[in-house]
C-alpha cells in the first residue's frame, strides 16, 4: 500500500511555514504525525508544537455538516436564495451600506478576492472588514504615509544578517515561534549580534536579549522619537539618502527635539533607566545593520500608526532600509493577513493595493470587473461596523472564519450589536462558537485539511495551501459559497469562477492591470498560469511581474518608494500614553496576549488535548507584591473588573510583570470557560487612523474570591455544570476533564448530594467517598458496571492534581479491581510518574522531570534534551528550561 505526501501551509502565525503531510493508503487509517517542508523558505522543516500538531485537529466531533437557517438544515439552494433574497430587500431599502462582510485572516486569498470583489464592485459597499484589522491594521497605515503603499521591506533573512535587532511588541518566542528559533541560532552562533527587547513583560523572548527594557506600557514612540533625535545629534544621519529619498525630515525631526529632548525626558516618559536608553542608543549609533521587528504591542494602541512611524522615521534617517540585514519589519499575526490586504480585504482599500482615492482606482478596477455598482470610499472599519449594527444601520452581516464574540473589545456591545442586526450569517467549520451561538444562518466550510488556494506570509512570500481531504458533509469552501449567493443575486457572469485557479489568475490580472510600475503590488507573472502550474506553484515573494518570475526578496533597494513623488516620507509624532489611564477604583493596567500553545480563540488548537497541557486554564499573571497585598494566592480564583465587564481567571503569581501591572491571554471562550473571555474588559478605544482597537490595554480592579472549594471533575459525559462559580473543560483524549470553583455556601454534605443524585445516570450505579474532615477534602467516584463513569474531587485551597491518569480510566472496559479503585480516590496509583507541569507539549515532559534531571546533573539545556528530549524538537520551551537551570544556580550561590 502507497502513501501520499502533500506540501502544503501551515494555517497558524505569519511566519507561513510549509508542512509536509503524509497520506496513509486508506481513508480509515489515522494521519500520522505531519512535518515541516524541508524545501520551504520560511521554515527549513521546522515546525512549532502547534503546526507539529495540526494532525490531532483534522478530525472534530464539532464540525457544521450542513447549511441551517433558524436551526433548522436546509440546502445550499436554499440558503443562498434566502441570503440572497435578504441583502436584495435590505439594499432596495436601505441602500448598499446596509449589508457587510467580516472576514478573517484565516481564509484564503481566493476567498478574500471574491468576497470584496461582490461587496465593492456588485453590491456597492466598501463595508469589508476583517479581523486583521484587530492585528496590523495600524502597521499598513504606518507604511503607506511613509512609503505610499503597504510594503513590508524585509525579509526572513534580513533577521538573520543584521547586527542589532529591535525587538518590539513582539513575544516571538510563542507568537511566532519558528522565526524566534532562526534569531535563537543565529545569536548562538554569532554572539556580538545584539538583541534588544522592548516590553513591559519579561516574556520568553527576553532569554535570548542583551537588553530588556521594560518600559510603560504604550510609551514605545518615545523611544524612537529619542533614536530619531540622538540620530540628528550625533551625524549618524544617512543624509545623501534624506536628500536624494525622502521628504519632510527636518519637521520629523524638529518634533521628535520637541517631544524628547533630553536622554532623561525620555527615560522619565519610558519609566526606565536612563543608562538602558543610553545603551540602547550606543548599539544604534554602532550598528548600520538594524532591524526593527515589531507586532502587537506597537499595533494594538490608540497611536499605533504614529508608533509605526516613529519606528519607520529612524529607519529613513539612517539609510536602514531597502538593504541586507536593515528595514523595519512589521510581522503579522495570522496566516493570510497579508493576502487579505493585497486584494483589498479591508475596509479603507479598494482592491489590489489600490484606495478609494488613488487618483482613477475606482474608474479603473470598475473597468476590470466590469462592475455594475462600485463602491466609491471607504466603508466602516470593524469596531464601528459592530457599533453600526447596534445602531440600526448595518442590517445584513456575513461572518467569515472568525468570532468576534472573543476577539473584538467590549464583548457586551458586540453581543448587543449581533442580537440588534436582522440577519446573522456565520460560515464556520464549527458548529459551536461564541458567534455561530449568534447567527440565524449558519453555512459549514472547508477546514485546513480541505481548502485549497494561496495565503502570503508576512515575508511577502505567497504559498499554497493545498486541499488533501474530501471535504466532510455539504462542507464548501468559502468562494464557492460567495458566488452561490451572487448568482442568486444575479451576477453569476462575474462569479461563474470553477476553481481557486480562475480566481487566483484573475487576481493576479487586476494587481498588474495598468500597473506598469506605479504599485508596489505586482503578481502580473501569474496571469496566465495554468491549473498545473497553480498546482505546483512553488514559494515565492511578490512582486512578481511579467518577466520576474523569481520575485522580488527586499523591497526599496532603489530608493523609490510608491508616492506621488518616489520619495518617502517622514512623519512628526508626538509619543501618546494609551488612552485609559488608572486610578482608585481601577488600580492595574491590563496587558494582554497569547500563550505558547494555544491560538486565537481555541477553536483549532482546542481539539488537540496535547496543546492544553502547558496551560490549561486561563489566567491573570500577578507581582507577588501585588498579590500579598490582595491576599490573592497562587492558582486561586481572581475577579477582574473593568468598567465594560467582568471575568473570572486563575492566579500566576509572577515576577515576569512589574506591580501594578498585570497579564491574561485571550483566547478562553464560552465553549471552554464560563466567564473567562477576556475582551469582556477592554474599552473599544481605537486609534483614529487604523481604526485598530487598543486591545492590549485596560484598567482593571483584582479581587480575590473567597471563600470557595476548588475541583476537578472528569466525566464520560458532558456536563452542565450551572452549580459552578467557576469552571474550565480542558481538552482531553477521551471523555470529559473540567477544573471548576463552587460557593462556600455548598458545603461538604451539598456537593456530596448533588453528585450523587440518581438524576445525573439513567443508572445509579455504585458510589466510592472518601472524606477528611481535617482538611475538607472530598472526592466522589461513580462506578457503571464496573468502569468509572464520573469523579468529582472538591478541596478548600487551590491544589493542583494531575487529571491525565483519572482521564484515562474513563476508557478501560476492563472492571475496576480493588487497587484501582483505592488508586482512584487517591489521586494516581504509586507506580505512575507524577511528571508535575508540563513544560515540554512536543514531548509532554513535565517540571518534576525537570528538577530530577537537573538534581541529577543536568547542568544545561543540551544535557536536558539528551536525557528527557525536551527542547530538542520545535524548541519553545527553552526559555522555560533555562530558568531550571537558573534555580539551581542560584540555589548553589
Amino acid at each position: 500500500m502507497t502513501t501520499t505526501s502533500v506540501k502544503t501551509t501551515c494555517p497558524y502565525c505569519g511566519v507561513g511555514c510549509g508542512v509536509d503531510v503524509t497520506l496513509p493508503a486508506s481513508s480509515t487509517m489515522p494521519i500520522p504525525p505531519v512535518k515541516g517542508d524541508m524545501d520551504h523558505p520560511a521554515n527549513f522543516g521546522r515546525l512549532c508544537v502547534k503546526g507539529s500538531s495540526l494532525a490531532h485537529t483534522i478530525q472534530s466531533d464539532d464540525r457544521l455538516l450542513t447549511p441551517r437557517v433558524e436551526g433548522a438544515s436546509v440546502s445550499w439552494a436554499s440558503a443562498a436564495q434566502t441570503i440572497a433574497d435578504k441583502i436584495t430587500k435590505v439594499v432596495k431599502e436601505h441602500g448598499p451600506d446596509a449589508f457587510a462582510f467580516y472576514l478573517s485572516g484565516q481564509i484564503l486569498t481566493e476567498d478574500y478576492y471574491v468576497a470584496n470583489k461582490l461587496a465593492k464592485g456588485f453590491i456597492g459597499t466598501a463595508n469589508v472588514d476583517t479581523n486583521s484589522r484587530l492585528c496590523m491594521a495600524s502597521a499598513v497605515v504606518g507604511y503607506k504615509r511613509a512609503f505610499g503603499s503597504d510594503t513590508v521591506p524585509c525579509n526572513y533573512e534580513d533577521l538573520e544578517c543584521c547586527d542589532l535587532l529591535i525587538m518590539v511588541g513582539s513575544n516571538a518566542a510563542w507568537t511566532h515561534p519558528i522565526l524566534y528559533q532562526r534569531i535563537a541560532a543565529e545569536k548562538k552562533r554569532r554572539p556580538a549580534m545584539k538583541i534588544v527587547v522592548i516590553d513591559p513583560r519579561e516574556t520568553a523572548t527576553c532569554d535570548i536579549a542583551d537588553l530588556h527594557l521594560a518600559i510603560k506600557p504604550g510609551s514605545d514612540a518615545g523611544l524612537f522619537s529619542f533614536l530619531l533625535n540622538y540620530s540628528a545629534q550625533a551625524n549618524l544621519l544617512d543624509s545623501e539618502f534624506i536628500t536624494s529619498h525622502t521628504d519632510g525630515f527636518e519637521q520629523a525631526v524638529a518634533q521628535a527635539n520637541q517631544s524628547t529632548p533630553t536622554l532623561k525626558a525620555t527615560a522619565e516618559f519610558c519609566d526606565v533607566e536612563p543608562n538602558d536608553v543610553m545603551q540602547l542608543a550606543s548599539w544604534w549609533s554602532e550598528t548600520p545593520k538594524t532591524v526593527t521587528f515589531y507586532s502587537q504591542g506597537i499595533n494594538q494602541s490608540s497611536s499605533g500608526v504614529d508608533k509605526c512611524n516613529a519606528i519607520i522615521n529612524c529607519h529613513l534617517a539612517t539609510g536602514r532600509i531597502g538593504k541586507k540585514g536593515a528595514g523595519p519589519f512589521s510581522i503579522t499575526g495570522q496566516p493570510n493577513a497579508m493576502g487579505g490586504r493585497e486584494v483589498g480585504g479591508l475596509a479603507n482599500q479598494l482592491a489590489a493595493h489600490m484606495d478609494f482615492a488613488t487618483p482613477g482606482a475606482i474608474e479603473l478596477v470598475q473597468r476590470f470587473w466590469q462592475a455594475p455598482n462600485m463602491a466609491t470610499q471607504n466603508g466602516l472599519k470593524a469596531v464601528d461596523l459592530f457599533q453600526a449594527m447596534e445602531a440600526g444601520k448595518v442590517k445584513v452581516v456575513w461572518i467569515m472564519s472568525t468570532n468576534p464574540m472573543v476577539s473584538l473589545p467590549d464583548t457586551a456591545q458586540v453581543r448587543r450589536a449581533l442580537e440588534k442586526c436582522e440577519l446573522v450569517i456565520v460560515s464556520d467549520c464549527k458548529a459551536h462558537t461564541d458567534t455561530t451561538a449568534m447567527a440565524d444562518i449558519l453555512l459549514p466550510a472547508t477546514g485546513w485539511s480541505e481548502k485549497d488556494g494561496t495565503v502570503t506570509n508576512s515575508e511577502r512570500r505567497i504559498s499554497r495551501q493545498r486541499g488533501m481531504l474530501p471535504a466532510p458533509g455539504e462542507a464548501k469552501h468559502d468562494w464557492w459559497a460567495i458566488c452561490e449567493v451572487a448568482k442568486y443575486l444575479g451576477f453569476q457572469s462575474g462569479f461563474s469562477y470553477r476553481s481557486a485557479h480562475e480566481i487566483f489568475v484573475e487576481h493576479a490580472a487586476l494587481s498588474a492591470f495598468e500597473n506598469h510600475g506605479k504599485r508596489d503590488f505586482d503578481i502580473g507573472h501569474f496571469s496566465s498560469m495554468t491549473q498545473h502550474e497553480y498546482h505546483n506553484l512553488r514559494p515565492v515573494q511578490w512582486p512578481v511581474p511579467k518577466g520576474r518570475p523569481e520575485g522580488t526578496e527586499r523591497m526599496f533597494e532603489d530608493g523609490r518608494f510608491f508616492t506621488h513623488n518616489g520619495r518617502a516620507r517622514f512623519i512628526p509624532i508626538v509619543p501618546m500614553l494609551p488612552q485609559n489611564t488608572v486610578s482608585n477604583e481601577w488600580p492595574f493596567v491590563l496587558n494582554t496576549g497569547r500563550v505558547r500553545d494555544q491560538w486565537h480563540t481555541m477553536t483549532r488548537t482546542g481539539d488537540a488535548a496535547l496543546l492544553s497541557k502547558h496551560t490549561a486554564q486561563p489566567y491573570i499573571e500577578i507581582h507577588p507584591k501585588d498579590a500579598k497585598l490582595l491576599n490573592i494566592v497562587d492558582k486561586s480564583l481572581v475577579r477582574v473588573t473593568s468598567p465594560y465587564g467582568d471575568v473570572l481567571l486563575k492566579a500566576l503569581i509572577s515576577r515576569a510583570v512589574s506591580p501594578g501591572h498585570v497579564f491574561a491571554p485571550i483566547h478562553w471562550t464560552q465553549q471552554f470557560a464560563n466567564a473567562s473571555v477576556v475582551s469582556n474588559l477592554i474599552a473599544q478605544i481605537a486609534d483614529p487612523l487604523s481604526g485598530q482597537p487598543e486591545s492590549k490595554h485596560a484598567s482593571v480592579q483584582l479581587e480575590a474570591v473567597n471563600p470557595v472549594y476548588y475541583g476537578v471533575i472528569v466525566s464520560a459525559e458532558p456536563l452542565a455544570l450551572n452549580e459552578c462559580v467557576y469552571w474550565c473543560r480542558v481538552p482531553s483524549k477521551q471523555g470529559y476533564h473540567y477544573e471548576v470553583v463552587w460557593s462556600d455556601r455548598q458545603t461538604m454534605s451539598s456537593l456530596k448530594s448533588m453528585w450523587s443524585d440518581p438524576l445525573l445516570g439513567a443508572e445509579t450505579g455504585e458510589w466510592l467517598e472518601y472524606q477528611n474532615p481535617i482538611t475538607q477534602q472530598l472526592r466522589l467516584v461513580k462506578v457503571l458496571k464496573g468502569v468509572m463513569s464520573l469523579l468529582v474531587y472538591a478541596h478548600p485551597r487551590p491544589e493542583s492534581i494531575s487529571a491525565d491518569w483519572l482521564v484515562s480510566k474513563l476508557t478501560t472496559n476492563t472492571p475496576l479491581m480493588q487497587q484501582d479503585r483505592l488508586a482512584i480516590l487517591a489521586g494516581m496509583p504509586a507506580n505512575v510518574e507524577d511528571k508535575g507541569d508540563i513544560i515540554c507539549s512536543c514531548y509532554q515532559v513535565g517540571s518534576k522531570q525537570i528538577d530530577k534531571a537537573v538534581a541529577a546533573g543536568g547542568d544545561s539545556v543540551a544535557a536536558l534534551g539528551a536525557k528527557l528530549k525536551c527542547g530538542t524538537n520545535c524548541g519553545s520551551c527553552i526559555p522555560e528550561l533555562k530558568s531550571f537551570l537558573t534555580v539551581k544556580a542560584e540555589r548553589s550561590i
